[in-house]
């Protein structure tokens, strides 16, 4: 059974930068396209990017564009997301997720496996 862990989220004030990094293990997850996806307090989980097996397709939340990347290194089984030019309202748990299939979507159904998130908090 496949595994998602995600690190590197923490306190940063506004203006910092922070990268998480999810670690998979246990499937071939190499190939998957994998994404990222936050939860607020009082709010429902939204998408924040997402990356495909290869790496050349990526897709951004328009809150996000032009702040964070995503990228992976495949041969560590890795994703992370280098967030810039962070601010307040980026404060949530960050979740990465991967799916089965070649599709880079930004539906959180579309994803079967889940990590357990990590916590960034932006002070202003």
């Amino acid at each position: 059974q496949g595994q998602l862990v995600e690190s590197g989220g923490g306190l940063v004030q506004a203006g910092g930068a922070l990268r998480l990094s999810c670690a998979a293990s246990g499937g071939t997850f190499s190939t998957y396209p994998m994404g990222w996806f936050r939860q607020a307090p009082g709010k429902e989980r939204e998408f924040v990017a997402a990356i495909s097996g290869s790496g050349g397709t990526t897709k951004y939340a328009d809150s996000v564009k032009g702040r964070f990347t995503i990228s992976r290194d495949s041969a560590k089984n890795t994703v992370y997301l280098q967030m810039t030019s962070l601010k307040p309202e980026d404060t949530a748990v960050y979740y990465c997720a991967a799916r089965c299939g070649s599709a880079v979507v930004t539906r959180e159904s579309a994803y079967t496996y889940w990590g357990q998130g990590t916590q960034v908090t932006v002070s202003s």
